[in-house]
């Protein structure tokens, strides 16, 4: 027999891989229902990895990952996400947890790589990406399991018992999930050759961290991740720092650190657990370093429009972000653009309401509508504001990624519409039929606009959004108005999470 044919026959590893991102914030008025999961990730097989590939997400890593090691047969499973919004239907994730677990049954395997976020929630479950893990491990009970997450998720101690390695993204704004996937693999093909057997630690003690003021670029998080890496020596594999996300009120919710050690090195554990432990007491010291300070709205808009700096100026409202589960629907920080009349360029980006879009739609380009504005979902945060607006553009809402975040991912927002307001015609709004972050430069382009020739963007957004337009920007102002991921907890009816009775800065 020829030396190819007798490589033909060797047997090749087998890598099981799943995906279940999705970010659960209890008070969002966002439906995570199986549509929803429809519209942005709900697949399998080689139609998983042909999507991804070359994109800069965790299956993009997976997908260059099987091109790089043909000793490995890469099999998608179930792979599902959606953007974050409020408790996803128990069916949707019964069905994905069947999907996944008779996948599993379906043949014998080498290593599961699991693309998670740790911050999804079900109406009954707190800790669905928990209960995924536990059902692989009793599945397969002496198969290498690894996982990636999100920088954002609960982390539940019991993480730490199913898990043979696991990994977290370094970067808030996110832009390293496929290095963070390819660290993950890289562990489970050494676990799967025998040369890598692993301890693990994990500490959760329920620190609330603001998380817009956890870019890693600078400040606390930045001097945390330092001490993260300084710490990853030796027998130390990995200190993955998570710093929670809040608006998921579940019993875990909260900062937290992962260790991985080399059983070898570290037989007991002992060293994982004493990183985790340090780890741990430099994020109590450095919890009051997060807090921040936000103005309002008007305030915001008043600085913006003072400004002296030349250029485009960026006022965000991280409490309606989509990436944190808003429903791009609050009117607080639009109302406060209309009242200021400022007269300059302007763009509103945006809001997301079909029934505007329809009305845009029928009447025309050039035509004139008159519409309500915010508030489609209730009045909680603030009632709609009716305006008089000219219809300037209608587009498919179909666009691809430029990045740097998730580069080459394809979008859609369904239809949309650019819209002038009539007695201010220097103000426009992007109203999109479904929720979208607009945070990425070709969402700007679909809609025929050049940010750079604006003065002012009023955007629905948070940290996110400076990973492209940080650079573009001569200032970028946060505000804190009122809607699902307030930087004030206390004006949200939380049940798990204990929010001190004084007003906080906690996010």
């Amino acid at each position: 027999m020829s030396g190819n044919g007798a490589n033909r026959n060797i047997r090749r590893k087998r890598l099981a891989v799943a995906r279940f991102w999705y970010e659960g914030n209890a008070f969002s008025p966002v439906k995570a229902d199986m549509a929803a999961f429809d519209r942005h990730e709900w697949t399998s097989g080689v139609e998983a990895l042909r999507a991804a590939r070359s994109t800069a997400t965790e299956l993009g890593a997976v997908a260059a990952f099987a091109e790089e090691n043909p000793q490995w047969e890469v099999v998608p499973l179930r792979c599902a996400s959606a953007l974050p919004g409020g408790p996803i239907e128990d069916a949707v994730f019964d069905r994905f947890a069947a999907d996944v677990a008779a996948a599993l049954a379906d043949g014998c395997w080498s290593a599961v790589y699991l693309s998670l976020h740790g911050a999804a929630i079900t109406r009954s479950r707190e800790a669905p990406d928990l209960d995924l893990v536990r059902m692989v491990r009793g599945l397969l009970p002496h198969v290498p399991i690894g996982a990636s997450f999100d920088l954002h998720a609960n982390m539940a101690p019991a993480f730490a018992l199913s898990l043979d390695v696991a990994s977290v993204y370094r970067t808030h704004p996110h832009v390293d999930m496929a290095e963070t996937a390819q660290r993950v693999l890289d562990g489970l093909m050494r676990c799967a050759d025998g040369t890598l057997q692993t301890r693990r630690a994990l500490r959760n003690d329920g620190v609330l961290l603001p998380s817009f003021n956890m870019r890693t670029r600078d400040g606390p998080m930045r001097e945390l991740e330092d001490l993260a890496r300084e710490a990853t020596n030796g027998a130390i594999l990995e200190v993955a720092l998570f710093g929670g996300f809040p608006y998921a009120d579940t019993v875990h919710t909260g900062a937290s650190v992962l260790v991985v050690s080399d059983a070898r090195r570290d037989p007991q554990g002992a060293q994982a657990a004493e990183v985790a432990e340090t780890m741990t007491g430099h994020l109590h010291r450095l919890a009051p370093s997060f807090e921040v300070r936000l103005p309002s709205p008007q305030q915001a808009i008043a600085a913006a429009l003072a400004s002296a700096r030349a250029g485009l100026i960026a006022v965000t409202d991280p409490a309606d972000n989509p990436l944190s589960g808003g429903g791009c629907d609050t009117p607080g920080l639009f109302r406060a653009l209309i009242h200021a009349r400022g007269g300059v360029s302007c763009l509103f980006a945006s809001f997301a309401d079909p029934s505007v879009v329809a009305a845009a739609r029928n009447a025309g380009v050039g035509r004139t509508i008159k519409v309500t504005l915010g508030a489609r979902f209730g009045t909680d945060f603030g009632a709609g504001v009716p305006v008089v607006a000219n219809i300037e553009r209608l587009t498919d809402g179909a666009f691809r990624n430029v990045g740097p975040m998730e580069t080459g991912v394809e979008r859609g927002c369904g239809g949309s519409a650019v819209l002038i307001i009539r007695d201010q015609p220097a103000v426009r709004v992007i109203v999109t039929e479904q929720v979208i972050p607009a945070d990425d430069p070709a969402f700007y382009t679909l809609h025929g606009i050049d940010p750079a020739s604006l003065r002012l963007l009023c955007v629905k957004a948070k940290n996110h959004f400076r990973a492209a337009f940080a650079e573009r920007c001569s200032d970028i102002i946060d505000c804190d108005a009122p809607g699902p991921a307030c930087l004030d907890l206390t004006q949200l009816p939380f049940r798990n999470v204990r929010i001190p009775h004084e007003p906080s800065t906690r996010s």
